[in-house]
């Protein structure tokens, strides 16, 4: 479970025999919590998870999470810096330290510039694109699928990489993925691109109206007209987002499609903006 952790002073934690110090807490929702922590041996800052474990399954679902992370070594996907367990009293408190990425999630990203006026460049879309697709090229190819990708679940590096985060959705998600399975993951990814390319997720108006998204996913979406976006990015949001699961292209074909349209970096690896 994880080497032991204890407190140190106040304000300070040690992981793995190193010491953290406590700057603020970031955010918090149901039975998790996040706090900035500063590694004392590196200097360098860290985001650090405590999920409350009331009974054995949460422990266990703690422990997936941590092993969701440790499958995967990609610019991509967000790594484990450690993991532990901590007993409080008859419950235990599961600590995740992870990295900490200063610009936030590509929904902040989305906010930003839309209270600006503003939006993603069609380049800036494609690269971003681009590394969200090699992340879940590489979670397919260990058999998983995300189940919970949403911008708010994508971080952005400090060059602006795509990093997805949540990994803990992948519990008990070990899958082939293929035929409708990985064309549900797409339907996913064509909400990401809808949301980067308009500042809003594409069944906003279906939620305020009262509507039921399960609804709306059986009619074809209707893509705004937007001088601001090519035809061909145009058409791929289309193929990704069309009704019929089997007509929309598989991650490998996406890529392809998206390595012809970036510009002008077509051999770098990982895309930022």
């Amino acid at each position: 479970m994880g080497h032991a952790l204890c407190i140190c002073s106040r304000g300070t934690v040690t992981i793995d025999h190193k010491r953290y110090l406590f700057i603020h807490k970031l955010g918090e929702g149901g039975f998790s919590f996040v706090d900035l922590v500063e590694g004392l041996h590196d200097g360098q800052f860290y985001a650090l998870k405590r999920i409350l474990c009331h009974e054995q399954q949460d422990r266990e679902e703690a422990q997936r999470e941590a092993d969701m992370h440790r499958l995967f070594h990609h610019p991509n996907i967000l790594r484990l810096v450690a993991y532990c367990l901590r007993e409080r009293g008859t419950k235990h408190e599961a600590w995740l330290l992870l990295p900490f990425f200063k610009r936030g999630t590509l929904w902040n990203e989305i906010e930003k510039l839309k209270d600006k006026g503003n939006f993603l460049t069609e380049e800036q879309i494609i690269r971003l694109l681009l590394g969200i697709c090699r992340g879940l090229e590489a979670i397919h190819a260990k058999g998983y699928a995300h189940r919970d990708l949403k911008p708010t679940n994508i971080l952005l590096g400090d060059e602006g990489q795509p990093v997805l985060m949540d990994l803990g959705s992948m519990n008990q998600a070990c899958i082939h993925v293929e035929g409708s399975r990985q064309a549900l993951a797409l339907q996913s990814l064509g909400c990401v691109l809808y949301a980067m390319m308009f500042g809003e997720g594409p069944y906003d108006m279906v939620f305020q109206k009262g509507d039921s998204v399960a609804l709306a996913v059986q009619n074809q979406l209707s893509i705004p007209q937007s001088p601001r976006h090519s035809s061909a990015l145009r058409q791929l949001l289309t193929s990704m987002m069309t009704v019929d699961p089997q007509q929309r292209p598989h991650i490998p074909l996406l890529l392809s499609q998206l390595e012809v349209l970036q510009t002008p970096a077509r051999d770098e690896h990982t895309t930022h903006i």
